[in-house]
């Protein structure tokens, strides 16, 4: 339990909400958020994030700010995606506690009160685990998924657990250090993993969407799963040295091949020159390929850290 609660202060949750054309669901999401159950130590706020919706959702949040005195609303100035509005919104949160969720509905508000519950224990991150996946997504969703998370474990810096979610509860020494990463490839995923903080695990399974249709495309999720790997992961650049390796057998055992046919008298059976030119050339690829490889490795760590742009930029704040 956190020292404004022992001392008696009420303590801010807020909610971050980031919204792509989700005018339909928009209001009911809110509701249910106004309905969470709450005990008495504890006061609730709401962020939501408009990432360039087209269909009339900022009309919505612009009424919906101007009838509550709780309500942030956020207007980025394009879209800039789904990680980049979620960080926009978790920069503008002040609140004690901080929990996001997506704005479609499939993130059951219901379960709230008991990540709250284990907030109260000890844990600075609370993690929602998306189970069920079978009756809410499509085999190759899934297959996909279960790869993605498994490869990401296996050559990536942290250990993601398979179905982790972006409803998440965050504690604000937890939020606070979650600001400190500077990447531009947001990946809050394994972000909230990295910084090392407490945390328990707690599984759901997904709601149905409340309106229309998952603006999530298999672009954006290749699009998402790369910036982790990318992100966690320096062994896409390792292939080189792998494939280096490889040549460098590949060499050995040509040698060892070559020097038969001299150590038992069938020399006649080589074509002159084939043997030293395929040598040659696949020691040489061998080499060039370990040292693009090493030079890669530096290259994508100066990469990650050069570029400074803005990870989204904010057309409007009300209030």
């Amino acid at each position: 339990m956190g020292l404004d609660a022992i001392s008696g202060a009420m303590q801010v949750i807020e909610f971050v909400v980031p919204l792509f054309n989700e005018r339909e669901s928009l209001l009911r999401l809110h509701s249910q958020l106004q309905d969470v159950p709450l005990s008495h130590e504890y006061t609730r706020r709401f962020i939501y994030v408009n990432d360039g919706s087209t269909d009339g959702t900022q009309q919505i949040l612009s009424g919906l700010a101007a009838a509550e005195k709780n309500v942030t609303v956020i207007e980025l100035s394009r879209n800039f995606g789904h990680q980049a509005a979620l960080s926009a919104g978790l920069d503008a949160a002040t609140g004690d506690i901080v929990i996001s969720l997506d704005g479609d509905g499939q993130h059951p508000p219901s379960l709230i009160p008991e990540m709250l519950k284990l907030h109260e224990g000890g844990c600075d991150i609370v993690q929602a685990r998306r189970m069920d996946e079978k009756k809410s997504s499509g085999f190759l969703k899934r297959l996909s998924s279960r790869a993605f998370y498994r490869i990401l474990s296996s050559v990536g810096e942290v250990e993601i657990a398979e179905g982790s979610s972006d409803f998440r509860l965050l504690s604000r020494r937890a939020l606070d250090a979650l600001r400190r990463l500077p990447e531009y490839h947001r990946f809050f995923r394994g972000m909230v993993v990295w910084i090392g903080f407490p945390t328990a695990v707690i599984p759901y399974a997904p709601a149905l969407r409340i309106e229309g249709e998952s603006k999530y495309t298999y672009r954006k999720m290749f699009s998402l799963a790369a910036d982790g790997l990318f992100s966690f992961s320096l062994m896409p650049l390792r292939i080189g040295l792998l494939l280096g390796t490889g040549f460098i057998v590949a060499a050995v055992l040509e040698l060892i091949y070559v020097a038969s046919f001299w150590l038992t008298g069938f020399r006649e059976r080589l074509v002159p020159g084939w043997a030293s030119l395929i040598l040659i050339l696949t020691v040489s690829s061998a080499i060039n390929m370990i040292l693009i490889g090493i030079l890669g490795i530096y290259v994508g760590m100066i990469f990650r850290e050069v570029k400074r742009r803005p990870v989204y930029l904010v057309r409007s704040k009300t209030p």
